[in-house]
């Protein structure tokens, strides 16, 4: 089916598991397609992707195979089936449903850009310079060393942007940097933690683009962040992302607004999260507090806190911050924490007090028993009243 057409130079389609581009006009196209066809091609027709597995369980057979070892082959498999012409089609492939994809077109004067967009980020978000798992050895060295080859796990954000304007080839590349901004900052905005390590995610292991710029015209020689065309890369990009992943996986702002969005890449679950909080409550207080978590941790003013306090964490760990001051910077912050979910600011200096004989560690696990002392510490007198006010 036809989904959209965009300024005379190309049609949209979904068909099945795929979202392909009819070029009308020609284009200039730039992809990380694995086939003959990806790099960059001024003769090309179609650009698709396609849903190549399901997000989970479905991984290792034999299609995902074809996609990472015989990409051409696997080109020709779709190409066929939808009628394309193989040899003149770039091709991305991911485990995201097809109708979650999300369009965003903008404008500008006589320039205008479309991005299309899939994602998924629950498998396969990393933070760039992550530990890797994944190595590719040259063909006739058996022996190399240094890693493992085999097949990445699934969860792609998968882009294809097209401008109509002409693109010098220099200028191709520059809006590639562009829109790889605009995810990484769409998913600094969502809180995706990594992976792989407890940093914050700057996309995923396998997220693929494809961009076309209409032949024709003075070519724009450059597009990035401080040109109209790369502002308009950065937002279309930016917004597609963020829709893509809410439809995908539910992930939005609102729904970010938890406790434990901010500290789940600290390598924790909503249940071991509750669990190591009630250890520092009495039996009763904790048998509550339970019952109630999901109020608790999605309290506003406490997700506030919470997110301040990880936030100095990682301000620490790239060294803004002086490691001279991680007692004083966690009392204080901690004590806030407490404070907030006992409702009692008056008790902020007396939190920070008894914080402060706790263990002042950016170690991931000493830093999340600590989060959940200030938890308990605040919980714990919840309910408690001076005599005076009862």
């Amino acid at each position: 089916m036809k989904l959209a057409e965009f300024y005379g130079g190309i049609e949209i389609y979904r068909e099945e598991k795929i979202v392909y581009a009819r070029l009308i006009s020609p284009h200039r196209v730039l992809s990380t397609c694995r086939s003959s066809t990806g790099g960059l091609h001024d003769d090309l027709l179609y650009i698709f992707n396609h849903q190549s597995c399901e997000p989970k369980g479905d991984h290792m057979n034999t299609r995902m195979h074809k996609v990472i070892d015989r990409p051409d082959e696997y080109k020709k498999d779709v190409s066929d089936r939808h009628n394309l012409p193989s040899q003149r089609c770039a091709t991305l492939g991911t485990a995201a449903n097809m109708n979650n994809a999300a369009i965003c077109h903008e404008k500008f004067c006589d320039l205008e850009v479309v991005a299309i967009c899939t994602g998924g980020v629950e498998g396969n978000a990393g933070r760039a310079g992550d530990p890797a798992s994944y190595y590719e050895p040259k063909k006739d060295d058996e022996n190399s060393e240094g890693g493992e080859r085999s097949i990445p796990r699934v969860g792609t954000i998968n882009a294809m942007i097209f401008i109509n304007r002409e693109l010098t080839p220099g200028a191709m590349v520059t809006a590639v940097i562009t829109a790889t901004e605009a995810k990484t900052a769409a998913l600094q905005e969502l809180e995706v933690p990594s992976r792989y390590s407890d940093g914050l995610a700057t996309g995923t292991g396998t997220d693929q683009i494809a961009v076309a710029s209409k032949l024709g015209g003075e070519a724009i020689s450059y597009a990035g962040k401080h040109s109209k065309v790369g502002e308009l890369i950065g937002r279309t990009m930016h917004d597609a992302v963020k829709r893509t992943l809410a439809l995908q996986n539910g992930l939005t702002p609102m729904g970010q607004c938890s406790s434990f969005a901010h500290l789940k890449r600290l390598g924790t679950s909503e249940k071991e999260l509750c669990q190591k909080i009630g250890e520092f409550l009495s039996k009763d207080n904790a048998d509550i507090l339970e019952m109630n978590f999901s109020n608790i941790i999605n309290d506003p003013l406490t997700v506030a806190t919470v997110a301040a306090l990880v936030h100095l964490r990682d301000k620490f760990l790239w060294g803004i911050l002086p490691d001279s001051c991680i007692p004083e910077v966690l009392a204080a912050y901690g004590a806030q924490i407490s404070a907030a979910v006992s409702g009692k600011s008056y008790r902020s200096y007396a939190y920070m007090q008894m914080l402060s004989a706790s263990d002042m560690s950016l170690e991931k696990n000493a830093f999340l028993e600590f989060v959940c002392q200030a938890f308990a510490l605040g919980f714990g007198e919840k309910w408690s009243y001076p005599e005076s006010q009862t």
